[in-house]
């Protein structure tokens, strides 16, 4: 970017003059990203201009609706005037472009801009702590097909293969599991007097285990039945009700069924207001549908009608059999964690409080690890899912705008409640948009383009190293496979999503991201040249180090070296000073989540103001909930705990924090906290460089440990 602004911002406002509109906006959007506040102000006036000039209308009613809430009355009045031009109904575009332009400052004065400008780049500007009006989203009601081609068939063996694939790692997880806890507890018993080992829990469980996971399978449309009834208030949705909400989603069930000779799916509904869709079942004929309230609240009739298409791929390609086995394992263990915290909260006896956190979180941790062995199967069977949804339905603008609604509901349910229900958590495996890309996305979704939040998920390079362990693919990618479908149906798109190359970026940030797991294989290779060049000593009776062949562990000792290196050298770089007079505020937020060639690893010094949520008690021991509303958006937040703090985060839910620390983009952006303060002065530290140290020394103790004692 250059260093000089002012000429790239009179190079962009002298191209919307010479018509040159895309050079304009290109030139604009780069000025914006800076930290200049005038200038950034110009250039957005210019972007609103040169977006409604090249037919953008919906990206410049976003920018619009950002400017409105400007400290500067004279930008307040202009964004507010044009952006009621924009949105006139019953006009042509052409008309609306013209008479937003007739009167717009294209290059204002600058010595009206004191309150915007006034801020050097030496003080942070100050931030706003009341709270924005709402904003309204415009959606471009992009067309559906009226006819087109069908869609390339793909080849469904790999799928399959990952189907398969997805049950044995489930099933090996278990049994690990399984044989873990009767060791120990045999352990246990014979180290106490008068009791004897359990013969039982010396036996090999494979068999039994795949006998219980395929009677598992027999049973679980009823068993899922009757956990949804129980615990998440199902009830049953009639045909004539899901009429009255989408006529098409009717239709569209009964031809799919019709032409497969199917019985129709029976349908249920949640009451949440969440927007929810999930699928379960063994077989076509015992498949169930069930969404959530809000879903048929805040969707249209056509966008209802592409998610219950969606819902009847995942029956079409079997995916959802192995599914709802993994759905129907996790449940229960969930439900056993809220168990623990639930009698951890509510315990008098000082001495279980303790107890019944370290068991809430060892329940959660296998309740992570189990769900965790269908992350790869959860993210490519909504490829599939969406192709089909698309093919049936002939809309893949109205499913783009669904699947968008469904993040803006997510995000609006947490804010509502203040956290992140159990019931979204719980669900999340079979869910249609994961809550964690939600809660970013879906709050966010006013203050800036989804183009402009997207192109990360596109964009960047690295991208799929980032979502290893997400449990749904990355939002911008997904929708820009749907963008190209419409494009070859020569359909106008919801979203301007280009299909482009990705990025060139510098691969430094990339191997510092890397540089603990790098550590790993290099450690590996470093254990095999030792070995090499003793065994060539060896050979030429130089030494004679007969525990290298004997004991091979002195491979984990070079591995865990190698870890603790690539830690250290990446924790500078990782955790840098945070000077608050450079830190960036929450209202730079959507621009900084803009930059598509950004990656976790180029920590962003931020200092946020806003509203603390997030989950009190014992279920959020292992602060696995913590969430920083601000103006502009919902951030995850990353806290540590340190010994000998007198406060807990969670007394502070609900209150107004400032937030210091490093926001991070991946594939659903966080914030590792270094700071965090009250409007009283309390403030909570969370050590992320100190634990990461430690961490680094104990692996290099450990592994200096296990090649001394070789």
């Amino acid at each position: 970017m250059p260093s000089h602004p002012e000429p790239s911002l009179e190079a962009g406002l002298s191209a919307i003059k010479q018509g040159d509109f895309q050079s304009a906006i290109a030139t604009l959007e780069a000025v914006a990203a800076t930290d200049n506040s005038n200038t950034v102000l110009q250039a957005q006036i210019g972007l609103v201009v040169a977006y409604a000039k090249s037919g953008n209308i919906p990206k410049a009613i976003a920018l619009c609706e950002t400017l409105t809430q400007s400290q500067n009355p004279q930008v307040q009045q202009w964004a507010n005037g044009t952006l009621e031009q924009l949105t006139l109904p019953q006009q042509s575009s052409e008309t609306s472009i013209t008479d937003v332009t007739r009167s717009v400052p294209i290059e204002p004065d600058k010595r009206n801009w004191g309150d915007e400008g006034a801020t050097s780049s030496s003080s942070p500007p100050p931030v706003s702590r009341e709270k924005a009006k709402p904003l309204t989203i415009h959606w471009r009601q992009a067309r559906r097909a009226q006819s087109w081609q069908p869609l390339q068939k793909l080849n469904l063996i790999p799928f399959r293969l990952l189907i398969a694939g997805t049950f044995i790692a489930l099933f090996w997880v278990m049994r690990e599991l399984l044989v873990l806890v009767m060791r120990f507890i045999n352990d246990i018993l014979s180290k106490l007097p008068y009791l004897q080992q359990i013969q039982l829990f010396s036996a090999n469980p494979t068999l039994f285990l795949l006998l219980l996971l395929l009677i598992l399978i027999g049973f679980s449309p009823w068993l899922l039945d009757r956990i949804l009834i129980n615990f998440y208030g199902h009830r049953k949705l009639e045909r004539d009700t899901l009429n009255r909400y989408s006529k098409e989603a009717v239709r569209v069930l009964q031809g799919c069924c019709q032409q497969r000779g199917w019985e129709l799916p029976k349908l249920g509904v949640l009451p949440l207001a969440a927007p929810l869709a999930l699928t379960y079942g063994n077989l076509p004929r015992t498949a169930r549908i069930v969404v959530s309230q809000g879903l048929l609240e805040q969707l249209a009739d056509d966008e209802i009608a592409t998610i219950y298409a969606s819902q009847l791929g995942h029956i079409v390609h079997w995916d959802f059999v192995v599914m709802s086995l993994v759905l129907l394992v996790t449940i229960p263990i969930y439900k056993a964690y809220q168990y623990f915290s639930q009698w951890g909260d509510t315990t008098t006896a000082r001495i279980w409080r303790p107890i019944m956190g370290i068991m809430a979180s060892l329940t959660y941790g296998v309740w992570c690890l189990l769900t965790g062995t269908s992350i790869w199967l959860s993210q490519l069977r909504l490829y599939y899912s969406d192709r089909f949804a698309v093919e049936i339905t002939g809309n893949p603008n109205g499913l783009v705008r669904a699947l968008l609604k469904i993040a803006i509901g997510i995000a609006d349910d947490i804010q509502k409640q203040e956290h992140t229900s159990w019931q979204l958590e719980s669900l999340n495996i079979l869910a249609p948009v994961s809550h964690q890309q939600s809660i970013c996305l879906g709050s966010i979704a006013p203050h800036t383009t989804f183009e402009s939040f997207f192109m990360w998920d596109y964009l960047n390079p690295y991208r799929w190293w980032f979502v290893i362990n997400n449990t749904h693919p990355l939002f911008g990618d997904r929708l820009q496979r749907l963008v190209s479908i419409a494009r070859r149906w020569h359909l106008e798109t919801q979203l301007n999503l280009e299909s482009q190359q990705p990025l060139r970026v510098k691969p430094q940030s990339f191997l510092f991201q890397i540089a603990p797991f790098l550590g790993i294989p290099i450690g590996a290779v470093f254990a095999v040249l030792i070995w090499l060049i003793w065994q060539t000593a060896y050979a030429l009776k130089f030494l004679n180090l007969k525990w290298i062949y004997d004991d091979w562990s002195f491979v984990t000792g070079c591995v865990l070296i190698g870890f603790s290196i690539g830690t250290l050298f990446r924790i500078n770089s990782f955790f840098p000073d945070i000077k608050l007079t450079t830190a960036q505020t929450d209202d730079r937020l959507p621009n900084l989540l803009s930059n598509p060639a950004v990656l976790p690893s180029d920590s962003i010094a931020v200092r946020f103001v806003g509203k603390l949520l997030g989950r009190r008690g014992v279920s959020n021991c292992s602060s696995q909930d913590f969430i920083l509303q601000s103006n502009t958006a919902l951030v995850k937040l990353h806290h540590i705990w340190w010994i000998g703090q007198q406060v807990n985060l969670q007394d502070l839910i609900g209150r107004q924090i400032t937030v210091t620390g490093w926001l991070r983009r991946g594939a659903t952006p966080w914030i590792d906290i270094q700071t965090l303060q009250t409007q009283s002065g309390t403030t909570i530290y969370s050590p992320h460089p100190i634990w990461s140290t430690v961490l680094a020394v104990a692996a290099e103790a450990w592994g200096a440990y296990i090649l001394l004692r070789g």
